[in-house]
């Protein structure tokens, strides 16, 4: 797959099969227990733990299979590897995003995945094993919520954004990198509800109608992105940078860093708010 081109047409024939994939690294996951896990920090202070690595490892030989020759950026090794062939399509990865809701015991963290085409999502998958879901959608094609039962995916239901409302709009936020631009971008918007969780669960919200925005200011990175930003497209939604340019993705030479971004429901809200 070296240099190939996935386009949409052909994400959907991968979609059960990575569906799968980012399943059993879910069952992994939650095989190990948080409060005995081994962990260690990374050169940021970030936590990493025995639960990210078996869940890269599993992803990596399945997609390996599935996708012989395919470049995969993946959080826990994009430090020690030297890139090349992210000008065409392929895959990035959050082996656990929300280490710290896992290791707090919380039931936020995601497993993501996501294809990337030309520096752009074509597809992404966010499960969230703890809370029984998964979401997974490709742009232009579909977007769809599956139960996780016993962390294997169950019936796929469409799911889709939904208008911004004209009262009780809903704003989903980080727990741990709310900040004061946040706070007054969110108010330049119109009055929404807050509710903080963390990792991409948040995209998730938004790609079901649960939540009409989901903003972050402070610098990210790419892998923490890409699924939710494919998700909420192929769900009816956009996602921009904070002064609502694209965002693109295989950026090694900057680290794979995202400077901010907002997941907006209703494209034609954002077409008309403030930009900080």
């Amino acid at each position: 797959m070296t240099g190939s081109e996935i386009l949409p047409a052909q994400a959907v024939g991968l979609l059960d099969d990575l569906t799968t994939i980012v399943a059993d690294a879910c069952a992994l996951i939650c095989a190990i227990p948080p409060a005995t896990v081994v962990k260690r920090s990374k050169p940021d202070q970030s936590p990493v733990t025995a639960a990210d690595e078996a869940s890269e490892a599993a992803i990596l030989q399945g997609v390996s299979r599935l996708l012989p020759g395919l470049p995969v950026v993946s959080e826990e090794s994009a430090d020690s590897k030297q890139f090349s062939g992210l000008d065409k399509s392929f895959l990035i990865i959050d082996p656990l995003d929300g280490t710290r809701e896992f290791l707090d015991g919380r039931d936020e963290f995601t497993v993501n995945l996501a294809i990337i085409t030309h520096g752009l999502p074509v597809a992404g998958i966010i499960a969230a094993p703890k809370r029984g879901g998964l979401w997974r959608g490709v742009v232009g094609e579909k977007a769809e919520r599956l139960r996780l039962s016993g962390n294997r995916p169950g019936q796929p239901e469409a799911i889709h954004t939904r208008g911004w409302p004209s009262h009780g709009a809903v704003a989903a936020v980080s727990r741990s990198h709310f900040d004061s631009a946040t706070d007054g971008f969110l108010g330049s918007v119109g009055s929404a509800t807050r509710t903080a969780s963390g990792s991409a669960i948040k995209f998730c919200q938004v790609a079901e109608g649960a939540a009409d925005i989901y903003p972050r200011l402070a610098v990210t990175c790419e892998w923490d992105v890409a699924a939710g930003h494919a998700l909420v497209t192929a769900a009816g939604g956009a996602v921009m940078s904070p002064q609502g340019a694209p965002l693109a993705y295989g950026r090694a030479s900057e680290n794979f860093r995202v400077a901010g971004f907002v997941a907006w429901g209703d494209p034609r809200k954002a077409a008309t708010s403030t930009r900080p």
